[in-house]
């Protein structure tokens, strides 16, 4: 298949995607759109939410329309790194008599992983998530195993309630490509949810991906072929969030101590490509970096004690680099 047939297959399981989840998530087009960018891009995603707004129900939903091993690990204060990665188990052969070490992989191992409430769980446990989100393997005992592929990390949390959780640090926020936050529905849409919550008749999802066409989905994205100047506009937004550097933006020197790192660059070009590519278009542009600036790079900025004390959250801030910078 030539690539222009490959952009027309990926932009038709695209929206057959979409279809399928919409039987089950009501609104939230957004929300749909950033979490399949991130699959196809192959990054990881932390989706953010008040309890109740259907966070668990969405990433199982994605699971059930592709043909991926998944696995659901809830995070919780007395969850061992072990019992994500697994661990190596002492065996004795009763034949000969003889023991020897086999390793048990633990619920990492799975094409989509879901880590729910990421953030109720101690560092040293999340930490553990890490290597495999990173490096797509896991080292235990000295041995080394290879995670399959594609690896796909959906973690949640919930904003409000922040007593006995764990924040995660900064280096592995930046691991996330996306920062993905679901709001309150609509009347309109909050009425459907009741209506299709409390009846009888559940909804039956389709497969529709398979892990070879998400591999193979993944090599066209990085054929994508995109403009200087889109790439331009992503470093300078990037660049522009780092306080005490020639191209600061206003906003930034005035409301963060700490910008986005090059990671964040890379996510917008290659989100940026697969916006595109998902859209049926055969190159990025400006505007596909300006839509995605905010789950790019609402987590990788840290507020300074100014912004804090004026109620100035990320959201806004990026609102007034992206009017400085990319108007």
């Amino acid at each position: 298949m030539n690539d222009a047939a490959r952009i027309d297959a990926v932009m038709q399981q695209y929206e057959a995607m979409r279809k399928e989840v919409a039987k089950v998530i009501v609104g939230q087009e957004d929300v749909v759109e950033e979490m399949l960018i991130a699959l196809f891009a192959g990054g990881h995603v932390l989706l953010e939410g008040v309890p109740g707004l259907a966070k668990t129900l969405l990433i199982s939903s994605l699971a059930r329309v592709m043909e991926l091993s998944f696995h659901r690990i809830q995070f919780t204060p007395d969850l061992m790194p072990s019992d994500i990665t697994g661990s190596e188990v002492l065996e004795e052969d009763h034949g000969t008599g003889k023991r020897s070490f086999r390793f048990l992989q633990g619920p990492v191992f799975a094409n989509m992983i879901l880590a729910d409430e990421i953030n109720r769980t101690p560092p040293k446990t999340q930490a553990a998530l890490l290597q495999a989100m990173q490096e797509r393997e896991v080292t235990a005992g000295g041995t080394t195993h290879r995670l399959a592929e594609p690896f796909f990390v959906l973690a949640t949390q919930n904003p409000i309630e922040q007593e006995g959780t764990y924040p995660l640090p900064e280096a592995q926020l930046d691991r996330f490509m996306f920062n993905v936050r679901i709001g309150y529905p609509s009347y309109a849409d909050e009425v459907t949810i009741v209506e299709s919550t409390t009846g009888e008749v559940a909804a039956d999802l389709q497969k529709i991906l398979s892990a070879a066409e998400v591999l193979a989905n993944r090599e066209v994205v990085r054929r994508v072929p995109i403009a200087r100047n889109v790439t331009g506009l992503a470093v300078k937004l990037v660049r522009a969030t780092r306080p005490d550097q020639p191209e600061s933006a206003a906003a930034t020197t005035e409301f963060l101590a700490w910008g986005a790192g090059p990671r964040a660059a890379q996510f917008l070009v290659t989100g940026a490509k697969t916006r595109a590519l998902l859209q049926g278009r055969p190159t990025p542009d400006l505007d596909d970096i300006r839509r995605l600036a905010h789950p790019v790079l609402r987590h990788r900025l840290v507020s300074n004690f100014h912004a804090e004390a004026e109620g100035v959250d990320k959201d806004r801030i990026v609102d007034l680099i992206l009017a400085e910078v990319a108007p």
